[in-house]
């Protein structure tokens, strides 16, 4: 790689450094949305000016080795190790400027819901629920539960809930850093409790990963919103609550329909709702941008339909399959638990490499 491809890190460094005399005026922080955005930009460039750093050591070392060597044969022999560290961290500056995911710092609104399989299709629902839950609580997250519609037999029919980092997370370990690939259609095999025969059914449940919006990054004009109340219901349709408390939001230049009948106020699920809205706004607003930077933009799987699975869980087995990435091992019951780590790793390793390709 020619020295002409780190002079975006040039100006990363400088705008590292811009960054860190601003965030050192106390001013700054009299707004929080603004100081919050600053902090995200500083995290995101520390491993890059870092990494330039790095490279930029070993370089000079290289080159006062072969200067020296001019000189004095016994420098020569530095020589072929200070090339393989200079390489070495050209390598790793290369795939730190590779172009990143702009939401890759956010927090994120999880949705599961229950497809094909019926009754035990909400069952594996829940089940998802809890395996994220456990991932999140190994990662030092807080998930909060915006809305649930609960089935009869157990689990949900479809449930969202907000995973939150705790303060700043380090790059690449936000929680929609290491959950963006978990969207699409998750395949069960396995028998079921109310299955007597012992026979294996399959069935399904939907995943959705969305990137949780700030106010500040959608606008949002309540005037193309059109909100509608009703009475909120539970398993099998009968009525919970005696008022109108459950929200509708629908969102009329886009159709994207929002419902929230969690919490026992009006006010309360209007704002779940809008919450999920948002997220959803961005989701659309960022894809119609990639639609038209990029013939392949990725996607994921919005309907549960068992052809256009990612991943299959069979219990009989023991075994967990991503589909994606050609992904198999036999820790099923690991992974329930929220043992995550390694199949998002490749997950993220092909997807790095397929960046990384697509720059060569």
């Amino acid at each position: 790689m020619s020295n002409d491809r780190f002079a975006s890190a040039h100006e990363m460094v400088r705008e590292y450094a811009e960054l860190e005399a601003k965030m050192a005026d106390p001013s700054i922080h009299e707004d929080q949305n603004n100081a919050r955005k600053l902090g995200r930009r500083y995290a995101q460039l520390g491993p890059v000016v870092a990494g330039f750093k790095a490279w930029k050591s070993a370089e000079d070392d290289l080159m006062a080795a072969k200067e020296l060597a001019a000189v004095d044969a016994d420098f020569a022999s530095e020589i072929p190790a200070l090339e393989a560290t200079c390489a070495e961290t050209a390598e790793k500056l290369e795939e730190l400027l590779l172009p990143r995911d702009p939401n890759d710092d956010r927090d994120v609104i999880l949705e599961v819901k229950a497809g094909a399989g019926g009754d035990e299709s909400a069952i594996f629902a829940g089940d998802l629920l809890r395996m994220y839950m456990r991932y999140a609580e190994k990662h030092n997250w807080k998930v909060e539960i915006i809305d649930a519609t609960e089935s009869e037999m157990g689990g949900y029919k479809d449930i969202s809930v907000a995973v939150k980092s705790k303060g700043t997370a380090a790059p690449g370990e936000s929680p929609y850093a290491r959950l963006k690939f978990e969207g699409g259609v998750h395949r069960v095999q396995r028998v079921p409790e109310t299955e007597s025969a012992g026979r294996i059914h399959t069935s399904a449940a939907g995943v959705l990963i969305l990137p949780e919006a700030e106010e500040v990054d959608v606008e949002l004009n309540m005037n193309d919103v059109r909100v509608d109340v009703y009475r909120s219901s539970g398993p099998g349709g009968q009525s919970v609550n005696t008022t109108d408390s459950a929200v509708r939001l629908t969102h009329v230049p886009t159709g994207i329909v929002v419902s929230c009948q969690n919490e026992k106020s009006q006010l309360q699920n209007k704002e779940s709702a809008l919450r999920i809205l948002r997220a959803r706004l961005l989701a659309d607003a960022q894809e119609k941008a990639e639609a038209l930077a990029s013939a392949e933009r990725k996607s994921q799987v919005r309907t549960v339909d068992r052809s256009e699975r990612i991943r299959t869980y069979n219990y009989p087995e023991n075994r967990i399959s991503d589909h994606r990435v050609n992904y198999k091992a036999n820790n099923l019951d690991s992974v329930m638990n929220g043992e995550l780590d390694d199949m998002i790793q490749a997950l993220l390793d092909a997807d790095k490499a397929a960046r990384l390709a697509s720059t060569n």
